[in-house]
This record gives C-alpha cells, sequence and structure tokens, in this order.
C-alpha cells in the first residue's frame, strides 16, 4: 500500500494539475476565471479529501478482494467511475446553492466537469503509478 506522503502527493497533484486545467479551459468558454477560480478552490479542497479516503478505501477493497493493490484495466476504471460518482454527491448541492440555480440544473452543469475528470482521474492515476510504482 501507499504511504501517507505518497497518498497526500497524489491528492494534493490531482487538485493542483486539475485545477489548472479547468480554470484555463471555462475561462475560453466565456467564464469569468476569477469566478471558476474560487468554485474550483473550493471544490478542490472537497475533492483532496473525497480523493485521500475514497483511495484508502478503494485500496483496502483491492487487497480484501485480490491481496494486493496492483490495477488492471477495469480496476482503473472502476475506481475512476467510483471517484467521480461520489463527488458527485458532494458537489452537486454545493454548485446549486453558489450559483442560486435547481439540483436538475446544477446535475446538468457538473456533467461536463465529470466527463473532463473522468478521463483525467484515469490519465492521472496511471501516470502517477508509472511515475511512483508501489513496491510489491
Amino acid at each position: 500500500m501507499r504511504t501517507r506522503f505518497d497518498r497526500i502527493r497524489h491528492a494534493i497533484l490531482f487538485e493542483l494539475i486539475g485545477l489548472l486545467l479547468i480554470v484555463g479551459l471555462l475561462s475560453q468558454f466565456g467564464f469569468e476565471m476569477g469566478h471558476v477560480g474560487i468554485m474550483g478552490v473550493v471544490f478542490s479542497v472537497v475533492a483532496t479529501g473525497w480523493n485521500y479516503v475514497y483511495n484508502i478505501l478503494f485500496d483496502k477493497y483491492m487487497i480484501r478482494k485480490t491481496g494486493n493493490t496492483v490495477k488492471t484495466t477495469l480496476n482503473r476504471v472502476v475506481h475512476s467511475l467510483g471517484f467521480e460518482g461520489g463527488l458527485l454527491i458532494l458537489t452537486i448541492p454545493a454548485i446549486a446553492w453558489f450559483l442560486s440555480i435547481s439540483l436538475i440544473e446544477a446535475f446538468i452543469l457538473d456533467i461536463g466537469l465529470v466527463v473532463f475528470y473522468l478521463f483525467y482521474a484515469y490519465v492521472y492515476n496511471l501516470a502517477y503509478d508509472k511515475t511512483f510504482p508501489i513496491s510489491v
């Protein structure tokens, strides 16, 4: 399993890189960079905490089911879907409140972010595991 330091580095890098990409991308579509940035920072803090907890839970599940934390492609897809699904549950009410929109509108708005982060999470975790391999 990964060390506490490694998990913290993983979570912080994930959020910093993702935030930079999202703020830059959304500002290109006419959203005010400052507004997107504030919401992004708040969501980054929430997502960082969720990332840390979720990865511990997922690794414990992997160890219980397979005896190790080596992930197949299917494991990585399930990992990404579970992470994003949990994050949706946490962020939709916050988006609705922050933007004064309905939960349905917040859900629709959040879908674009989910799609981005779904692919980003897969690529990031693959790259992270290659850059910082787990000693088995």
